[in-house]
């Protein structure tokens, strides 16, 4: 299930993105209007506007519900605990482990470690 969202949420993003791209600005009609470009495009001369706005809107609303749901998702999958508990539990489990694995080389090494 979260890998479905995931790849509805990079598809959603990769549409917002390359919407956004083909809109041009306010500033364009002006240049059209002096004609330094053609004011025509492929959807008519307001046809495209009103297509891509539309649809860069869906995809929006699809990013911002997928957003929303891997953020439930990973609530969901981690537990309640604090995260500064479960980093003061490792250090302890770390340094637990450091001091039995020196016990273990001191007791090993026997007469090797002490000193003349």
């Amino acid at each position: 299930m979260e890998n479905l969202v995931t790849i509805i949420h990079v598809i959603a993003c990769l549409g917002v993105i390359g919407l956004v791209l083909m809109q041009h600005g306010k500033g364009a009609d002006m240049g059209a209007a002096f004609g330094s470009g053609s004011s025509g495009s492929l959807f008519g001369v307001s046809g495209s506007s009103n297509f891509l706005s539309r649809t860069t809107a869906i995809f929006v609303l699809v990013f911002f519900l997928t957003s929303i749901s891997l953020a439930f998702i990973a609530g969901q999958k981690s537990g309640t605990g604090s995260v500064v508990k479960e980093t003061e539990s490792s250090e302890v489990q770390k340094s637990s482990e450091t001091k039995s694995s020196e016990a273990q080389s001191n007791s090993s090494s026997g007469a090797q470690n002490i000193p003349k």
